[in-house]
């Protein structure tokens, strides 16, 4: 009997021994949650994202409010440009092979447009934004108002090149060779005559920035270059208003031009 009490006495140590062994393995892992909760700042482990902001700042963060803060942390962000990429995956509802395949390029070129490696050329986001049709375009940033391109029809130069986009064109008269701009011969007045059968203007632009901001003061900035049938009408409006001073001032002679 005392062997067999002494058995049970074996059985039960061991039992215990197995129980405490569980129980340190339980404590040991109570142990290492509980470092890990020192680590994390005390009894505050489960942070928001806000409140991490909040506590750990970074330096372009250091003068944003509490509510800056917490907005900052609740999102979205703008994607840019690899989130538009993604959204007309979205959209057309393909993988990055998909959208390859249609573009015409490979599926490295789509990923690395959407992980903000390299972004692609204006040309080719006109064609991304097609597939799904999307049009693409651009707003000042402080009224909101969409901002045009400058129209393609602008008048030109009389070599056929555009005029600078910086400047401001206007039309002065009918055109003449440089020579005789400054001459009241025949020969001015018969040149004359023959640009406004033509409806050739001569269009004149400021290189100078002083000049130019005088006559914007005085005149106004024109949003965009005229037209060429804009600037005709234009000279044929100040042939009419010379004629009519001149018949004002008791000039019954009519214009040379005319």
């Amino acid at each position: 009997m005392a062997s067999g009490h002494a058995s049970d006495r074996d059985a039960g140590d061991d039992r215990t021994g197995e129980g405490m062994d569980i129980t340190g393995e339980e404590h040991g892992g109570a142990g290492e949650r509980a470092t890990a909760h020192d680590r994390h700042g005390g009894p505050h482990t489960r942070r928001s994202w806000a409140g991490a902001v909040a506590q750990d700042p970074s330096p372009d963060m250091a003068d944003w409010t509490e509510a800056e803060r917490v907005a900052w942390g609740l999102g979205p962000f703008d994607g840019g440009m690899p989130g538009m990429v993604r959204r007309v995956r979205r959209i057309l509802d393909v993988s990055q092979r998909g959208l390859a395949a249609l573009l015409g390029v490979s599926q490295s070129v789509v990923a690395r447009w959407e992980t903000g490696r390299t972004s692609p050329r204006v040309a080719m986001l006109q064609r991304i934004l097609g597939l799904a049709r999307l049009a693409l375009t651009v707003h000042d940033e402080e009224s909101g108002e969409l901002v045009e391109p400058m129209r393609d029809d602008g008048a030109r130069t009389r070599g056929g090149s555009r005029f600078p986009a910086h400047t401001d064109i206007r039309a002065t008269g009918w055109w003449l060779p440089r020579h005789l701009r400054t001459w009241t011969s025949i020969e001015a007045w018969a040149c004359q005559r023959r640009s406004r059968a033509a409806l050739v203007p001569l269009i004149r632009h400021r290189t100078s920035p002083h000049w130019k901001r005088v006559e914007r003061f005085l005149l106004g900035t024109p949003d965009d270059h005229p037209a060429l049938h804009q600037m005709v009408a234009e000279v044929q409006s100040l042939d009419d208003l010379r004629e009519a001073r001149r018949r004002a001032a008791g000039n019954g002679h009519p214009h040379p031009a005319a």
